[in-house]
């Protein structure tokens, strides 16, 4: 389903009235998290629901949308990578495999003999860009930066409504000027892969709150707050700084139709406090998720520069698969944001409108007034 009926609403109206929301909620995208059946659950119960296909090839990518298809009519979106391909070092991913030997072989395992670059950047993706243009899915976001500008406008113009990740207000005026539809501002509290366009770039590590109210002040976009927002209070919270829409991700991570497994969700759940942290050790760029042994390597003094991004995720995956042959599941990539303690086990239509009753709730306690 794209948008480019003549029924669509116009292109000046709101972001939920151009994609028919009845719930101001985007389930993120979460590469290997979402499944079609989370995403088609959010769609069908008034938000946008989302497949993540950055670690897809295009032929699994576009079973994943038809799999979304047949569970709802109703629009969802996609979101691809848009990281500058991997730059191969041989010294560095020499060094980084044998920094982990030890932790293989407390499982009786040997790391791989080399790495490889696992996921291939959209940027460069030919089939998948091919691929979107064909199946014109209602949504195209993108991460860790954009595709060229002919590949943009293409998108466009089949009628695709396209949003992008900004952490800072340059981003934020790049996509902008590229001529996308909306911008996801996402906070330093967010789960998941950090969206920065260039990881070597200072990054000032904004807060959902500031960053979605400089963005909604200094560009003319609609603005999508992302990062620690669990509840209904804080959709109110963000929608009153001038975001459209909230993008709530580590909320979904423990519905039963998301793909996280027994130890990701009993990380998240029933606890006052779950510990996160920004590492590069697991993937080969920043990303939030649970403290874990992995992530105290990454942190250790004498740890060795991380190989690029993805090629160390192939070291981590490689490392998981091991431990968790043995039971230990220690060193999995566990992505939550900062509120992950206020996760729930809901199902997730039930999530969209226990949310939609916060929300409701608050606004009435709102307009009641100090007692």
């Amino acid at each position: 389903m794209s948008l480019s009926s003549s029924s669509a609403p116009a292109a000046g109206a709101t972001l939920s009235a151009r994609l028919g929301l009845t719930a101001p909620i985007i389930q993120a995208p979460m590469a290997g998290t979402a499944t079609p059946a989370l995403a088609a659950a959010v769609s069908n119960a008034g938000g946008l629901g989302s497949l993540g296909v950055g670690a897809m090839n295009a032929t699994a990518a576009q079973a994943a949308i038809a799999q979304t298809r047949a569970l709802t009519t109703r629009p969802f979106g996609v979101n691809v990578f848009c990281h500058a391909p991997a730059r191969a070092d041989a010294d560095v991913e020499a060094a980084w495999l044998r920094y982990l030997a030890p932790e293989f072989e407390r499982y009786g395992a040997k790391p791989p003999a080399a790495l490889k670059e696992i996921y291939t950047s959209y940027l460069v993706d030919t089939d998948m860009q091919a691929m979107l243009l064909r199946e014109k899915p209602a949504v195209v976001s993108f991460h860790f930066g954009l595709p060229a500008q002919e590949h943009i406008d293409a998108l466009r113009a089949a009628g695709i409504l396209l949003m992008a990740t900004a952490t800072n207000l340059d981003e934020a005026r790049q996509i902008e000027a590229a001529g996308i539809d909306a911008i996801v501002a996402q906070g330093i509290e967010a789960g998941g892969h950090r969206g920065i366009f260039n990881p070597r770039a200072q990054d000032d590590r904004l807060g959902t709150l500031a960053l979605s109210r400089l963005l909604v002040t200094h560009t003319r976009l609609p603005v999508i707050a992302a990062g620690g927002i669990m509840d209904g209070a804080g959709i109110v919270a963000v929608l009153a700084l001038g975001a459209e829409l909230a993008q709530m991700g580590t909320a979904f991570v423990t519905c039963p139709e998301s793909a996280a497994d027994a130890a990701y969700r009993q990380n998240l759940l029933g606890h006052d406090q779950v510990s996160t942290t920004h590492t590069a050790a697991i993937s080969g760029r920043l990303a939030r998720g649970v403290r874990n042994r992995l992530t105290a390597l990454g942190e250790a003094a004498n740890a060795p520069l991380v190989p690029d991004y993805p090629i160390t995720y192939d070291a981590g995956k490689a490392l998981h698969a091991a431990a968790k042959a043995h039971g230990d599941n220690t060193y999995g990539a566990h992505w939550a944001g900062q509120a992950a303690p206020l996760a729930r086990a809901l199902p997730a239509a039930e999530l969209v409108a226990q949310l939609q009753a916060e929300r409701a709730a608050v606004l009435r306690a709102m307009a009641a007034g100090p007692v």
